[in-house]
């Protein structure tokens, strides 16, 4: 059996994420989406709300697994028995990034091997950071996310006060 192991942050789950993750099901036995919970950069969502928000986006496909992880990744990839680390590339900047991560995972665990995943043209302008912008700025993130991340993306903003709530945003 290969376990594929698809990081990340996830903050939200978007279209794009989603493509990787269902391509990586159908190249791998099994993908664990491992929902990283300290990065070095803010977040929107909670862990425990990302992990909810993939495993939605996920419960109808039984060889994508989902769980929350911190640490390096390739010790969670060994903790979790993952010969695979799957990333996604939306444009050519992002290789030169994954290049480098690649490289430094080799350097930290050769058993571990690093795919790339050439995302849908569709979604190659996608980011989380591009659909939280557009969410708090009264946009319709519709085409970017599923309909259960766009109702996560409402209460937020909602929640956070910033903002009257968003016409783009309600059902």
């Amino acid at each position: 059996m290969v376990r594929a192991l698809f990081p990340g942050t996830f903050d939200p789950i978007h279209l794009g994420h989603i493509d990787i993750a269902s391509r990586a099901s159908r190249l791998f036995d099994e993908v664990v989406m491992a929902v990283y919970d300290k990065p070095l950069k803010s977040l929107m969502f909670s862990p425990e709300q990302r992990i909810s928000l993939v495993q939605e986006a996920f419960k109808d496909n039984p060889k994508i697994k989902v769980t929350g992880y911190s640490g390096l990744t390739v010790d969670f990839a060994h903790k979790v028995d993952a010969q695979v680390v799957v990333r996604g590339l939306r444009v050519f900047s992002d290789f030169e990034f994954e290049f480098r991560m690649a490289l430094a995972n080799q350097r930290l665990a050769k058993d571990i091997e690093t795919v790339a995943l050439i995302t849908a043209e569709q979604h190659t302008f996608l980011s989380s950071s591009t659909v939280r912008e557009i969410a708090m700025l009264n946009g319709d993130v519709s085409s970017m996310v599923p309909p259960h991340v766009k109702a996560a993306l409402h209460a937020k903003v909602i929640n956070m006060g910033e903002q009257s709530p968003p016409n783009a945003l309600r059902d």
